[in-house]
């Protein structure tokens, strides 16, 4: 698998989806914006990871 974004990146869209308020939910985010899911995958072990990723930041 190839990532399309960069780590800082996939962080960077995770807090913004996070302050507008949208779904967090991955089943959620994987409709929305599979782009954004499958990056953080690729960067992060699990969604739950990449979220906590993002709120550490």
């Amino acid at each position: 698998m190839e990532s399309t974004l960069g780590a800082d990146e996939v962080v960077r869209r995770i807090k913004h989806l996070q302050s507008s308020g949208g779904a967090m939910g991955k089943k959620q985010v994987k409709q929305h914006d599979p782009e954004l899911m499958k990056n953080a995958l690729f960067y992060f072990p699990s969604w739950e990871h990449a979220l906590k990723s993002a709120d550490q930041l």
